[in-house]
């Protein structure tokens, strides 16, 4: 197990700066999983995710895309950008039913515990030619929760390949605690705010290439981004966020929170469905 290691500010981090949080790597501890195979499980200790997952048919993701499509062209057409469809849980119905899929959640809990919530939802679309990176980071450095058990399921709803700068994972990185990162908050190339340096040291990537309704999984702790999509093709995923029923969460974003499974915390909201949609 990896050393304790608190969160220190950095301008631009002020908020997190009052927040002690347990950055550690806590492997799944699951003996006997439902969903996912033993060998899945120590996988994903070992290297920090899991792909492909198939999720999803491909009449159920068509129908989906075709969703988000007619969204996309309502936030375009309200002057918003393709990544702006953030928190879509908390506005839109339809993307509340797919954090909440019995099949998902059956996942995840495979790797959390029995007790659930999911926080998070967030289309990444890459439009054709739009020239923008996701860096290499950890989504651990923007979330203000503790301890740090939390994983992402990636749900493609295009299909994302090396020709259209689908993610990239560098494994076993979910081990190495906080690594230190420098703020791009002034390169419009690149979607976050946050670039860790020097990404060579920690070993050759993987390319996490997916047919529409595959997902893969991976911990809030890996080290993973994409490259600009310079393709004449779109490539939208669903970030699907969840943590463990035990985590708390700060500065208010307890408030994003869905029990999926288990009894509901106190610590934790439990959102409503939206009635929109």
């Amino acid at each position: 197990m990896n050393p304790p290691n608190t969160f220190r500010a950095i301008p631009g981090q002020d908020e997190l700066a009052d927040v002690p949080r347990d950055l550690r790597f806590h492997p799944c501890a699951t003996t006997d999983p439902k969903v996912l195979t033993r060998e899945q499980i120590e996988r994903f200790n070992r290297d920090g995710y899991l792909m492909p997952l198939h999720v999803f048919s491909l009449e159920e993701v068509a129908d989906l895309r075709g969703y988000f499509d007619r969204l996309l062209a309502k936030y375009l057409a309200e002057g918003k950008d393709s990544y702006s469809i953030s928190s879509a849980h908390l506005r839109h119905g339809r993307v509340w039913d797919v954090l909440t899929n019995p099949r998902v959640v059956a996942i995840v809990s495979d790797l959390l515990g029995p007790s659930v919530v999911a926080w998070g939802s967030h289309f990444f679309c890459k439009m054709p030619g739009d020239g923008k990176a996701v860096s290499w980071h950890q989504d651990a450095s923007y979330w203000p929760l503790t301890p740090s058990k939390a994983v992402t399921l990636w749900l493609a709803i295009d299909d994302a390949d090396r020709g259209n700068a689908c993610m990239r994972y560098i494994p076993g990185t979910h081990v190495l605690g906080h690594l230190t990162y420098k703020l791009s908050e002034t390169d419009e190339s690149n979607v976050l705010n946050q670039t860790v340096p020097d990404i060579e040291k920690y070993g050759d990537p993987v390319y996490v290439e997916l047919k529409a309704g595959e997902a893969s999984l991976h911990s809030d702790q890996l080290l993973h981004g994409s490259e600009a999509n310079t393709s004449s093709r779109r490539r939208c995923g669903l970030t699907l966020r969840y943590t463990a029923g035990d985590v708390r969460a700060y500065l208010g974003w307890h408030d994003k929170g869905v029990v999926a499974a288990g009894d509901p915390p106190l610590h934790w909201a439990n959102r409503p469905r939206p009635e929109e949609e």
